[in-house]
């Protein structure tokens, strides 16, 4: 059995709003956390977000940081959890969508989940990019130029994605080691 990787001095920025689905957000974040990395939530709005477990209103999460206070540059990755609503308003929302792409341009790693790559769409960052999602978003992601994989889990060069909450191991695992300083898989 292999060890978790350490995170230390790792900061992953997770963006949602009202409707994330709330295993999305707490899953990644607790196994972020418990490698020893940091995680920020960044919004739109400030205060708390409403979190659902599916159709039903789950628990509520404070938000650290307003998506337009925030920079890519002070993040090494960022986490798009999915529910219907969340991204829905993510992707009509210029800084949230702007601060996707600016962590596509400088490279760095992008985790969606569920319904999370819509986000991906509206930032322009799918063309000539495998990856997976909720089956609904497949068209939108073709029309994107993606190659849309029904598929676990599936990276591409810095993309991680899934499909839906049973798929959150290896959403999971595959953020870490992204995440994980080279000298540290080498060791694993």
């Amino acid at each position: 059995m292999s060890e978790r990787p350490s995170l230390a001095g790792k900061k992953v920025a997770f963006l949602a709003t009202d409707g994330v689905e709330q295993v999305e957000l707490t899953r990644p974040w607790t196994e972020v956390k418990e490698a020893g990395g940091d995680a920020e939530l960044v919004s739109p709005k400030s205060g708390r977000i409403q979190g659902f477990r599916h159709l039903d209103k789950g628990d509520t999460f404070d938000v650290d940081r307003q998506v337009g206070e925030a920079r890519a540059e002070d993040y090494d990755a960022l986490v798009l959890p999915g529910g219907v609503a969340n991204p829905d308003s993510l992707r009509l929302d210029k800084d949230a969508v702007q601060f996707t792409r600016e962590f596509f341009r400088l490279g760095k790693p992008i985790a969606a989940i569920c319904h999370g790559p819509w986000v991906l769409v509206e930032a322009a960052v799918v063309d000539g990019r495998k990856l997976t999602s909720w089956p609904s978003l497949q068209t939108d992601i073709r029309n994107a130029g993606g190659r849309w994989v029904d598929e676990e889990v599936v990276t591409d060069d810095g993309f991680i994605t899934s499909r839906k909450p049973d798929d959150l191991d290896a959403f999971c695992h595959a953020l870490l080691e992204q995440l994980a300083p080279p000298e540290r898989q080498e060791a694993g």
